[in-house]
């Protein structure tokens, strides 16, 4: 892979962009691609790179979107004779390039990695950091007497929550003493997908009520878990934080369910009037507006028979609709 689409891969996981790799894993004369070719998708539909010809795009974009939306890696094969290329594990789908040629990418999702944010340096926070990590999260603490040699380097400590900690992280408030409410109201600030607060149930009543006064609203008072954790018996810090832990998964698992459904992760696609393929409007280059409507092209070719008789592909459009 060309470095500078190492480098481009790497700024974009730095910011928690997602993104999709592409790569040539076979070919078979005359398509202009070579294997170890590579191409980089962001989630905006720019592509970076070289798999093949303009033919290839449109599929390889299409597919990378899908992959983004799914977490899920592809092999697709693209051949004139797809129906040849049908095997365990392809996706086979047609070559547009009228020179033929057949091409097989491997389409892998980067997807961000989860993130969760403590508050507080307490033996349960500690143990929560150790075990998130492990599980691949992107770890801050925010603790301003918190000695950041007490954690590994990857761990980001500090006495506020950096700004690129919110939305959509995980939050734990572990502080455990008379900072709870300042630390539960920062928390709350940061939008998480999850606020949990290691507290019993008396003494989170008693926050609640505090925070309540603050301003808090009701609503985000009511999204948040107190005490935190899954009820297995915890007792020690350790098994409190293995609980917390447990929930943070279950909450995780739970919201991307409807997520999953193809009406929700699909990425907007229309179908080329002229070939019948599917095209991913994010990133389509070639596009042609008729009559207040927007058509999308796998190529330029295609493009240019529409707009040289319109009306045939229209009605034919039309007619596929209908039936």
């Amino acid at each position: 892979m060309r470095p500078e689409l190492l480098e481009l891969a790497a700024r974009l996981a730095d910011r928690g962009e997602r993104f999709a790799l592409v790569t040539v894993v076979r070919r078979e004369p005359p398509s202009s691609a070579r294997v170890g070719d590579a191409a980089l998708v962001t989630a905006g539909g720019e592509v970076h790179g070289w798999v093949g010809g303009g033919c290839t795009r449109s599929t390889l974009l299409r597919e990378s979107l899908r992959a983004m939306a799914d977490g899920e890696p592809r092999l697709l094969s693209l051949s004139v004779d797809p129906v040849a290329e049908q095997r365990p594990g392809v996706v086979a789908l047609p070559m547009t390039c009228r020179s033929g040629g057949t091409v097989d990418l491997y389409v892998e999702a980067v997807l961000p990695a989860p993130r969760l944010v403590v508050f507080g340096a307490t033996p349960a926070a500690r143990t929560l950091v150790k075990i998130a990590e492990a599980m691949g999260y992107r770890v801050a603490v925010v603790d301003p007497e918190a000695d950041a040699a007490d954690f590994s380097a990857s761990v980001r400590v500090g006495a506020r929550a950096a700004p690129d900690a919110a939305p959509g992280a995980c939050v734990l408030v572990a502080t455990m003493d008379e900072r709870d409410l300042d630390a539960i109201e920062a928390a709350v600030a940061l939008e998480p997908a999850y606020l949990g607060v290691i507290a019993s149930r008396r003494r989170f009543a008693q926050l609640r009520d505090a925070l309540a006064a603050r301003g808090v609203g009701r609503d985000a008072l009511e999204a948040i878990s107190a005490p935190a954790g899954l009820d297995i018996g915890a007792r020690t810090p350790e098994e409190i934080a293995l609980s917390v832990m447990a929930q943070i998964v279950q909450r995780r698992r739970a919201a991307a369910q409807p997520a999953a459904s193809p009406e929700t992760i699909a990425p907007r696609e229309a179908i080329d009037p002229v070939c019948g393929m599917t095209v991913a409007v994010a990133g389509a280059r070639h596009a042609a507006e008729l009559s207040g409507k927007s058509y999308y092209f796998c190529c330029a070719g295609c493009r240019s028979s529409f707009l040289a008789d319109p009306a045939r592909y229209t009605a034919a459009a039309a007619r596929a609709h209908r039936t």
